[in-house]
């Protein structure tokens, strides 16, 4: 099983982030120019936490934004895996 990220660790890794912190998960919301860009995006994203089989929660809404929520749930809450797939993530954008 992944280990749990301290308090600290989790700070240290947020800082200067575009990623926030909601009790065990950490998430991120992006605004697209259309909905063609957001699902593109998307599948993106997919691919990402395919290679990684890591998956995010994804959420399309107002048919141009993005919200991606990311934890470790067998371990109940916060692993490098989910900060791991978060900076590939950043890397799409």
């Amino acid at each position: 099983m992944a280990q749990l990220l301290t308090e600290e660790e989790i700070e240290g890794r947020l800082r200067d982030a575009q990623w926030m912190r909601e009790g065990e998960t950490i998430v991120r919301e992006q605004q697209f120019a259309d909905f063609a860009a957001a699902l593109a995006f998307v599948n993106r994203v997919a691919a990402v936490a395919e290679e990684r089989n890591h998956h995010p929660d994804i959420l399309l809404h107002s048919w141009n934004k993005v919200r991606l929520s990311v934890s470790t749930h067998s371990a109940g809450g916060l692993t490098q895996a989910d900060f791991d797939l978060a900076y590939a993530v950043d890397g799409l954008m």
